[in-house]
């Protein structure tokens, strides 16, 4: 009997910098879980490095950050960089929080997937994470 068992798709939460809230990951957290995604949460006041360093452990398929502190056009860039440093050139980076449209859309011209403000409905942040896997990773699942 020939069983063709694909494994989730992997994806570490995380907030990085000294925002302190974190509601609103954990929200998303267990909705990609709901959504059967295999998901890990970082916990609060995560550097980029320790990021990039957990997304490498753990083979994830996505890196979701959430930021609320106005540090994204800081934090999202270093963010990608270690994360070309170190080969994930094929994980998604997206994210959400309080981030205004151009720096949505300066963010995204850089390489940073879409990014979902705090109003966005979960179901389309899991929508979007598994389009974009199925499509970039696909040969990984």
């Amino acid at each position: 009997m020939n069983i063709n068992k694909q494994r989730p798709i992997r994806v570490l939460v995380a907030k990085v910098g000294l925002d302190g809230h974190d509601r609103g990951a954990k929200v998303v957290a267990t909705s990609l879980r709901d959504a059967g995604m295999e998901v890990i949460y970082t916990g609060l006041r995560q550097t980029p490095e320790m990021v990039v360093n957990t997304a490498l452990q753990e083979d994830v398929d996505a890196i979701g950050i959430s930021i609320l502190s106005g540090a994204h056009m800081t934090l999202f860039p270093k963010v990608l960089q270690l994360m070309k440093e170190k080969g994930l050139e094929n994980v998604l980076l997206t994210g959400g929080g309080i981030i205004p449209e151009e720096d949505m859309e300066q963010l995204h011209s850089i390489g940073v997937g879409r990014l979902f403000a705090p109003s966005a409905p979960t179901a389309g942040i899991a929508d979007y994470i598994s389009s974009w896997v199925k499509e970039h990773r696909s040969e990984l699942l």
